[in-house]
C-alpha cells in the first residue's frame, strides 16, 4: 500500500488505505484543527526525533470498554489503603513531560518529542486533552494523559515513579469515564499491560463505526474534575 504525503490542505486519506503495519500518511503539521480531524477519523501521529510526522491507523485496534474493566485483587487493596491522592487536569504539561522522560530513562524510545508536547498542551488548553495525576505525600507519583472527543477517550501514554501509581490513575479514569457514559477508550496498539485491565483488539472497521457513533455526542470541552462536568 502507498504511504500518502500530506499537503497544507486539511485532509487525510481514508484510514482503510493504511499499510499492513498501520502507517497511513506522512507530513502535515500538529495544528489543533489537524489533530482534531485526525482523531475524529481514527488516525493518530506517532514518530520519533529526526523523523517527519507519521500518521497511523492500525488494524486491529486495541480498545478498552469501561464496562469490561478488570482490576486485580492486589490493586483493589492498594486503592483501598488510600495512600494516593488523585486529581484531573491539575498539571497536564508535567504529566506529558514525565511520560517522555521516564521512557528515556528506561532506555525506551519515545514519540513524545518536544513538538508533540507543545501540540498536546494546546489541545489541553482548548479543552480536548486531559490528564490524571496520582500524588503521594505531595509529590507527583504517576499519571496519564489522552484526548477526548464525544464519548471516546484516546489514551496516549502513562508513567509511574512509585509502584502502582499509573495503575491507580488508569482505574480512576476508566471509572470516571464510565460514570459519564463514555463508549470506549482507544488504546491504539496492543500492550500486555493494558490487556490485563480488559483491553482487547477489534477490527478497524468495527472501531471506525463505533468511533462515528461515539462522536455524535457533544465533547466535554472543559477542565475535568472527579465529578461529572457539563458539556458546552
Amino acid at each position: 500500500m502507498p504511504v500518502y504525503q500530506l499537503s497544507e490542505e486539511l485532509s487525510f486519506p481514508p484510514p482503510q488505505l493504511a499499510s499492513k503495519e498501520g502507517l497511513l500518511a506522512i507530513g502535515g503539521d500538529l495544528s489543533l484543527p489537524r489533530l482534531l480531524l485526525a482523531y475524529s477519523l481514527g488516525i493518530f501521529p506517532w514518530y520519533s526525533d529526526g523523523e517527519p510526522i507519521l500518521w497511523w491507523s492500525p488494524d486491529p485496534r486495541f480498545v478498552l470498554y469501561p464496562r469490561e474493566l478488570r482490576v486485580a485483587r492486589s490493586l483493589h487493596k492498594v486503592m483501598k489503603k488510600g495512600d494516593f491522592k488523585l486529581t484531573l487536569d491539575r498539571d497536564f504539561r508535567t504529566v506529558i513531560t514525565e511520560c517522555a522522560r521516564v521512557r528515556r530513562e528506561n532506555g525506551e524510545g519515545t514519540w513524545i518529542v518536544d513538538d508533540m508536547i507543545d501540540a498536546y498542551c494546546r489541545l489541553h488548553e482548548a479543552g480536548f486533552a486531559h490528564s490524571v495525576e496520582t500524588w503521594q505525600d505531595g509529590q507527583l507519583a504517576g499519571g496519564l494523559y489522552g484526548v477526548s472527543l464525544g464519548k471516546i477517550f484516546f489514551g496516549e501514554s502513562m508513567f509511574t515513579r512509585i509502584s502502582n501509581a499509573s495503575k491507580v490513575a488508569l482505574v480512576a479514569l476508566v471509572q470516571h469515564l464510565a460514570g459519564m457514559n463514555f463508549a470506549m477508550i482507544d488504546c491504539q496498539v496492543v500492550t500486555a499491560h493494558l490487556k490485563r485491565f480488559g483491553a482487547r483488539p477489534i477490527a478497524r472497521r468495527r472501531y471506525l463505526q463505533e468511533l462515528k457513533d461515539a462522536l455524535r455526542a457533544p465533547t466535554l470541552k472543559c477542565r475535568w474534575q472527579f465529578s461529572e462536568p457539563t458539556a458546552h
